[in-house]
């Protein structure tokens, strides 16, 4: 295999692990810091710091119990996101320098992540988050950039890894 090919290769593992790493430290930050980010997502739901005059807080959720379980289950898909990409990595890593076909099935994993991550970060918060609870109208509770920035990074760094790039052609049976 060319220094070229293990060169792209190694820097999609980066990407992914990087990837792995940061929603990790995005679970973990909604874990060790529970309380203010339960805030926050007890704001958004809760749609009490949207423009004063908008008509649309009849989709507003103020159950506690709905309310924490929305908080639970987007700390479990950024784990599960972290996990994935996590997986990934190590699956790639040990098809470094295998076949070309060997080491797109361990990219399978990329794409598990993004399910999690875009499903998550796009649909969960850009979604539902700033469109359906009008975060966007909030100047204390909205993330809407962050989670632009997020599916974004995600968006990219899934483009570049599913690239055809990834070694030689395999050869013609």
């Amino acid at each position: 295999m060319s220094f070229d090919a293990v060169a792209v290769r190694l820097s999609k593992i980066v990407m992914v692990a990087g990837v792995a790493f940061w929603a990790f430290l995005i679970t973990l930050g909604n874990i060790m810091d529970y309380d203010a980010n339960w805030q926050f997502v007890q704001h958004v739901m809760a749609m009490d710091s949207i423009f004063p005059h908008a008509t649309i807080t009849g989709r507003a959720i103020t159950d506690p119990t709905v309310q924490t379980l929305a908080y639970l289950l987007i700390i479990l898909v950024e784990g599960l996101t972290s996990l994935a990409f996590l997986i990934a990595t190590v699956a790639m890593a040990r098809n470094l320098r295998a076949p070309k076909a060997a080491f797109r099935r361990a990219k399978s994993w990329v794409a598990i992540g993004l399910i999690f991550g875009v499903g998550l970060w796009m649909i969960g918060f850009m979604a539902i988050g700033a469109e359906y609870f009008a975060m966007w109208q909030s100047s204390q509770w909205n993330g809407q950039l962050s989670a632009f920035m997020i599916y974004l990074s995600l968006l990219a760094i899934g483009i570049y890894v599913f690239l055809d790039t990834d070694g030689e052609p395999e050869a013609e049976r």
